[in-house]
């Protein structure tokens, strides 16, 4: 132990000497820019394009998308969102102790053991059965609180919420308990950001039979909430009260047919520096598998990010740009690198910046594009960045 300790000691002291902040080390040179600038941008857009009576809920759930949902409510708050939407307690807390102040609507069911960390911290909870709506009420009961509560209805999506043909006994049995307020129903679009919306037309038919059948009844009918960013650019009789907006505030459109919104433009982007250069000879290989075979000498670029760090874990296909042109990807890639050919590009060197996802000069690889390589969705490509690279935000002021 004593021996650890002169050990730490002498580290710790070569650092002093060095003038060095143990605190602060390096960034690794890979990592996730966002523009705070041009999120700002994309919420004036949306708030644009909303009629004034119809309330923007920001959805900043899995940490905004990947974007850091901090600084994104934040800046959706200051440009109009009146609510936020997360999916777990851990979202909504995390955001209450940072200082978020404003409503926050938790997506999904929630665990009984949940409720009263949800009265405690004033976040809102979507209820999809009356087990849970009494659960909750005798949770607020006990803290003296009435709490505000928005009922989920099953259109058709079949995921979270009450079926809409047995939903009025649920809207009955909250309006009953006093230490509740029923303040929004809502529902989920199977499919708002397709060219064919017989099956969103129908969701929505079937949401207004039970807005009908609680008219009848004489029950409240609350706010009304149906639409994601696909039915908020192509369902205007389905905006109501209030969107849920997700993707398209980050840039991304949630389909290729739905409508554009002009001046849209994406906040994130993924970028490295060029860690080493290889010079390969006609016959050689690159990278695990001998995957890639050279057909002449070739120059090779090695950026350090991989599928460990999201990149989809593809052979030969891809690629990135470096000083404004596209270096295609070449052998398959690894945990912690993939490697580019810059044969084409000979002032590429160390160091330089490579764009894995985003623009560089008139280029641009898109989400879509590493969507396509991972076989999956924009959705996907946004989430699935690894927190070990880190996030920098730039054109604006990120929180500390």
């Amino acid at each position: 132990m004593a021996a650890r300790n002169r050990q730490l000691n002498q580290f710790f002291n070569a650092i002093a000497a060095m003038h060095l902040d143990s605190r602060v080390f390096p960034q690794r040179p890979a990592w996730v820019e966002i523009d705070l600038a041009r999120l700002r941008r994309n919420l004036q857009l949306i708030r644009q394009d909303l009629p004034p009576r119809v309330q923007l809920l920001a959805v900043v759930k899995d940490e905004a998308y990947g974007h850091g949902a901090l600084d994104v409510a934040r800046i959706a708050l200051e440009e109009g969102a009146t609510f936020l939407g997360v999916s777990t307690l851990e979202e909504a807390m995390a955001l209450r102790d940072a200082g978020i102040k404003a409503r926050i609507l938790i997506l999904g069911e929630r665990q009984e053991s949940e409720l009263p960390w949800c009265v405690a911290y004033d976040l809102t909870v979507c209820l999809n059965n009356a087990h849970t709506a009494q659960k909750l009420a005798r949770t607020a009961a006990g803290f003296e609180k009435r709490v505000p509560v928005h009922v989920k209805i099953n259109s058709g999506m079949s995921r979270y919420g009450v079926r809409w043909d047995e939903a009025v006994h649920l809207l009955e049995t909250i309006t009953a308990e006093p230490s509740l307020q029923l303040e929004g129903t809502m529902t989920h679009f199977s499919q708002s950001d397709e060219t064919d919306k017989t099956f969103a037309h129908l969701q929505m038919a079937r949401f207004d039979e039970v807005m009908g059948a609680a008219r009848a009844r004489q029950l409240p009918v609350p706010m009304q909430h149906l639409c994601n960013s696909g039915g908020f650019l192509d369902l205007p009789a389905a905006h109501r009260d209030m969107v849920r907006v997700g993707i398209l505030m980050y840039g991304i459109l949630p389909s290729t047919v739905c409508r554009r919104i002009s001046g849209i433009q994406p906040v994130m982007s993924i970028k490295a520096r060029i860690a080493a250069i290889q010079r390969v000879k006609a016959g050689e290989h690159v990278g695990y598998g001998m995957r890639y075979t050279a057909t002449s000498d070739r120059r090779i670029a090695v950026l350090p990010i991989g599928y460990g760090d999201g990149f989809p874990r593809v052979r030969n296909q891809g690629g990135a740009l470096i000083h404004g042109r596209r270096a295609p990807l070449v052998g398959g890639i690894a945990m912690d690198a993939l490697m580019v050919d810059v044969t084409d590009i000979p002032e590429a060197g160390m160091w330089d910046e490579a764009v894995i996802m985003g623009e560089q000069g008139a280029e641009c690889i898109t989400a879509r594009d590493i969507a396509q390589l991972k076989n999956s969705v924009t959705y996907d490509v946004l989430t699935g960045w690894r927190l070990r690279l880190g996030r920098k935000c730039v054109n604006g002021e990120a929180s500390s």
